[in-house]
């Protein structure tokens, strides 16, 4: 398996912290890499600077030989990978099944004249998003739901529908922030093994932040810890759990 996204030397300073400390890693092809570690390690800032939300100060990432660096959302968005977040952002007032077919771009409807000219086309575009994205809800557990308004979700239905999101946009990577945080132990299984699903039979490369050790356990392979904004550790999960270095860092925060 050869690098697919390569991360060198990244760095990112907020005032007098140094959230992303000189960060250098490497995610591989058809993996399922967690990410783990402290609280204030600096996780969710390297994913920011990874998708564009923030602008590194120093060092580079390179996706597919490509160099994404400092590239705005956007744009990292369609180059192939996508991201979810902690807490969901989902389109409150439109439906399940609408907070899907919004994401895909360069729709037929979106262009001014297109309705005008090629009603027809419009309407066979949007069919064809309908189907798919009932499937998509079909998969994840949510097809009661499509009709409903997406606020009504429990906590753990809107992260579901964050990962179906995501795969309406067919990503080559994808950049999970704690997904099991607020699920429950039913929703949980659900997602445990929609992620295999992704990994395995779609071919979705998947990095993920994630604080249950149990989930990170049972599908992660490799496992990489950050500490204070750089990796300390990083192998198969089994090494990664013995490895005192990692246990020095998980206690060194508790007790801070």
């Amino acid at each position: 398996m050869t690098p697919f996204l390569v991360v060198e030397d990244l760095t990112k300073t907020f005032g007098g912290l140094r959230a992303v400390d000189h960060c250098s890693l490497e995610v591989r092809e058809g993996t399922i890499t967690g990410l783990i570690g402290p609280n204030g390690a600096g996780k969710t800032t390297l994913f920011n600077l990874l998708t564009g939300f923030h602008r590194p100060d120093g060092g580079r990432a390179r996706f597919r030989g490509d160099d994404i660096t400092g590239l705005p959302p956007h744009t990292i968005f369609r180059r192939g990978i996508c991201r979810t977040f902690q807490i969901p952002r989902e389109f409150k007032d439109l439906s399940v099944l609408e907070n899907l077919m919004v994401v895909p771009p360069d729709q037929a409807g979106e262009r001014l004249w297109v309705p005008w000219l090629l009603p027809g086309r419009v309407r066979r575009d949007e069919a064809r998003l309908r189907d798919r994205a009932l499937s998509v809800l079909e998969q994840v557990g949510l097809a009661r739901l499509a009709g409903e308004p997406a606020w009504t979700l429990s906590g753990g239905q809107k992260k579901l529908l964050e990962l179906a999101r995501t795969l309406m946009a067919e990503p080559a990577l994808l950049m999970l922030d704690e997904p099991g945080a607020g699920v429950n132990p039913t929703q949980m299984k659900e997602l445990t093994r929609y992620i295999r699903w992704l990994a395995a039979e779609r071919g979705v490369t998947i990095l993920l932040i994630e604080h249950d050790m149990d989930l990170v356990m049972a599908i992660c392979n490799p496992v990489i810890v950050l500490s204070e904004g750089r990796p300390l550790a990083e192998g198969p999960p089994e090494i990664i759990r013995q490895d005192p270095r990692v246990l020095s860092a998980y206690l060194g925060a508790r007790h801070a």
